[in-house]
């Protein structure tokens, strides 16, 4: 039957006179008291080296010659003690990707225990994900819309820093032309004269084959692309429609009722300060940032000739240039900068948050003549230079 204390009996290590106390397990207990009345010695000193020194010595002579031999501490007897963990005291961490786990380094272990022992499963129905084979890839491929255009391709790096040159040379090789970099399609020539940073991440993927689907596909030929692509990728193949989707096929992990394939489960997929396993809209930290309009422009009283775009203010008025932006832009889109902002449309306020979607417009912009500078003449700029950069959900 478990025990439901831990029995301290006569401690004496440091400062503490022939201490007793029981502690109940599976429960938070706090430890209080006066500055040097024995707080740490107990908990750290007394408890958790005891639980440290117990579970050394249940190590085998061969691993305990790396550990070294720890001391007991001056205690009597200790009961119902378990192997323990010491969080030590630090400083607060105002970095968010710091967590007890992380500095514990018990996180490490979480993701690697969850990658080993871990069984996927499939994010919509909650099945449990099985291998696919190279015919049902195929018949996910014959199943799409007739006429869809579609690379088979073989992912070689993903997400990984590096040149990978040897990536270029062994698809050479191998005797494939074509490769896609960082989603974009190169004759295998070009690619190995690429500059790839080493200190930014890239994805490399071989283009096996291009297929349009339709009656007239040759499923064999297909099933070729699929099984050298899945030998090229080690188990994983890509099917990537021009001009549309991409599907990750895996003969590891896949959905058979639901279609959704997923990569190989490994450490960093749970790490949430990796962008393999960070999630994609808050990067890992669990919240984003956002733009809020109604802070943008605060005070709808105001014209945007009187500063009404908070961001742009200098001093209580707009600058120059910024103002010279909006006039142009009210200009080709027939509407007044002298006017309240609430009284504008909700397309006006579109156009001046977001901009005019890359659309050209013609600047309008006069400055003081300074040691023989003359002011610049008209000039087109980019619709997208125009109005306020704040993306929309």
């Amino acid at each position: 039957m478990p025990q439901e204390f831990i029995h301290v009996r006569g401690a004496r290590e440091h400062n503490l006179k022939n201490v007793s106390v029981s502690i109940p397990r599976d429960k938070l207990v706090v430890i209080t008291g006066v500055s040097g009345s024995g707080k740490s010695t107990l908990a750290f000193d007394t408890i958790y080296a005891e639980g440290q020194r117990r579970y050394v010595e249940s190590l085998s002579a061969y691993a305990r010659q790396f550990l070294g031999r720890m001391e007991k501490p001056d205690v009597d007897n200790i009961e119902g003690l378990s192997p323990a963990i010491s969080i030590d005291q630090k400083g607060a961490s105002h970095n968010p990707r710091s967590t007890v786990g992380t500095v514990t380094e018990v996180y490490d272990y979480l993701r690697l225990l969850f990658a080993r022992v871990g069984h996927p499963h499939c994010p919509k129905c909650g099945r449990p994900i099985a291998r696919q084979t190279v015919q049902q890839i195929v018949d996910a491929i014959a199943a799409l819309p007739a006429g869809s255009r579609i690379m088979v391709m073989a992912p070689k790096v993903r997400r990984r820093k590096g040149e990978h040159k040897e990536v270029f040379e062994e698809a050479r090789k191998a005797g494939f032309v074509r490769v896609r970099v960082n989603g974009k399609v190169y004759d295998i020539e070009e690619a190995q004269r690429l500059p790839m940073d080493k200190q930014k991440w890239h994805d490399i993927e071989i283009v096996v084959d291009r297929l349009v689907v339709g009656p007239e596909m040759e499923l064999s030929r297909a099933t070729d692309s699929v099984e050298t692509a899945l030998k090229q990728g080690v188990g994983v193949a890509l099917v990537s429609i021009v001009d549309g989707e991409e599907m990750v096929f895996s003969e590891h992990f896949a959905c058979a009722h639901c279609g959704v394939s997923l990569p190989e489960i490994e450490p960093r997929t749970f790490s949430f300060n990796s962008p393999w396993g960070a999630c994609p809209t808050c990067t890992g930290l669990g919240f984003r940032l956002e733009i809020d309009p109604d802070m943008v422009l605060p005070n709808k009283q105001l014209s945007l000739a009187e500063g009404a775009v908070m961001p742009w203010q200098r001093a209580g008025s707009s600058s120059p240039w910024y103002m010279s932006l909006l006039e142009s832009l009210a200009r080709a889109h027939g509407f007044s900068t002298r006017v309240p902002v609430r009284e504008l449309p909700k397309e006006v306020i579109d156009l001046i948050l977001y901009g005019n979607q890359g659309r050209s417009v013609t600047m309008r912009h006069k400055t003081h003549q300074v040691r023989g500078r003359h002011p610049q003449p008209d000039a087109p700029v980019q619709g997208d230079r125009v109005g306020l950069h704040t993306p929309r959900d």
